[in-house]
């Protein structure tokens, strides 16, 4: 089956597309080329033996008027000839095709004429055209074997120029799926050449730079409004906590909270966004950091480490574990439904709840900042899973997001080895 998807694979490029055309284009040409051939000459053997008849019939009927002998290979009134010439008129030479087969005679032309008035005999030459048949079978087969020649030359060089196209275009695209991917310095560069293809690849670039220059502007503008917030929040916090206890003092010393913690998230995005995170790695046992990263979120939430795998030693960041895992408790509580499970096995970390599970346009496009999905998940600011994705990146491992088939939202995060 592998093998099949191989070849289906190879089969489907563009390298093999192009020789396929090349070869079906070489042996249209050579199809149209031997067969206008064939036609032409066979006409053309057709007519030389249809002259050779009437000139062989005018000579030989000159030397039988005059001499009484037939010459030139003439009979009187053969048993061959074709019934067409049997009854030609006074004075009149005749010709007709008989593709009759004897032998080593045939096909052939025949010419007739009277030897006299009315009911006189009939005196017809024949011109064997066998030789020339065979000639032109030897052509057909001179023409179908420089065909393959050609055909065999051909497809070589169409798999070599379509392979320096594709190699060209194949460039071009790893480019596009890196930019897609996130890397926003991913450039094709120069091109050779000053064809479509050149053209398509200082396009992505172009669409890179715009692209890379919005995303910049967009992260340095979240990173400036996080950075001026945090005084006046600061400043909020410190003034809340001068108010007389109360359930005013306490609703807006909440609010505060809330105020601070979107702050400090958006500072995390843009650090991550920036590169400036750098992590600090420890071996560590998997199983402990989670129970503790989850015990840190205060929501009742089932640990469970798979057999002996739940002792497993990681090299990680501890610090953006917890953070991962924190945040993805987090998230199933406000946004799923109990019970919420975490399951610990081996490198691989999955929290799982029972809600309605992850909306279709996250699953898709993955985790977007102040993007929430569907209303039925509750509501926030969509940055958890960002921040979760963001860190997941910088520990080097990977993250994905499904919905389990009896319900409920599953993440699963699997550390590196």
């Amino acid at each position: 089956m592998r093998l099949f998807h191989r070849l289906w694979s190879a089969r489907a490029s563009l390298r093999w597309k192009i020789a396929a055309l090349a070869a079906v284009t070489a042996c249209l040409v050579a199809a149209a080329v031997g067969v206008l051939v064939h036609v032409w000459t066979a006409g053309d053997i057709r007519s030389r033996a249809e002259a050779q008849a009437f000139n062989s019939v005018y000579s030989a009927m000159d030397v039988y008027r005059r001499t009484g002998t037939l010459a030139d290979g003439a009979e009187l009134d053969p048993a061959e000839l074709p019934t067409a010439l049997r009854h030609p008129a006074d004075g009149d030479r005749h010709t007709a095709y008989d593709g009759r087969v004897n032998g080593n005679v045939g096909p052939s032309v025949w010419a007739a004429q009277r030897t006299g008035g009315p009911g006189s005999r009939v005196l017809a030459v024949r011109a064997n055209m066998s030789n020339d048949l065979h000639t032109l079978r030897r052509l057909d087969m001179t023409m179908a074997v420089a065909s393959l020649v050609a055909l065999a030359a051909a497809v070589p060089l169409a798999v070599y120029g379509a392979g320096l196209v594709g190699r060209r275009l194949r460039r071009v695209s790893e480019t596009a799926g890196r930019i897609s991917a996130g890397d926003l310095d991913a450039r094709t560069g120069p091109v050779k050449g000053g064809d479509e293809v050149a053209d398509i690849a200082a396009t992505v670039d172009l669409m890179a730079d715009s692209l890379g220059q919005r995303l910049r502007s967009e992260r340095q503008f979240t990173a400036d409004v996080a950075h001026e917030l945090r005084t006046p929040v600061g400043g909020l916090l410190a003034a809340a906590d001068l108010l007389p206890p109360g359930e005013t003092e306490d609703l807006l010393r909440a609010r505060v909270r809330d105020l601070r913690g979107l702050v400090e998230d958006l500072l995390e995005i843009s650090r991550l966004d920036a590169g400036a995170e750098q992590p600090v790695r420890a071996h560590v046992p998997l199983g402990e950091v989670v129970r503790e990263a989850v015990a840190r979120t205060g929501f009742d939430t089932e640990v469970t480490t798979a057999g002996t795998e739940g002792v497993t030693t990681v090299e990680t960041d501890p610090r953006r574990l917890e953070r991962i895992v924190g945040n993805l408790v987090v998230n199933a509580h406000r946004h799923g439904r109990a019970p919420v499970q975490v399951t610990v096995e081996g490198r691989t970390v999955v929290v799982r709840d029972h809600g309605p599970g992850f909306p279709a346009d996250l699953l898709l496009h993955g985790p977007r900042r102040f993007h929430t999905g569907a209303t039925e998940r509750g509501t926030g600011h969509g940055l958890g899973l960002t921040i979760v994705l963001g860190q997941a990146r910088l520990l080097g491992a990977e993250l994905r997001l499904d919905n389990a088939p009896d319900g409920g939202a599953v993440a699963t995060l699997r550390l590196p080895a």
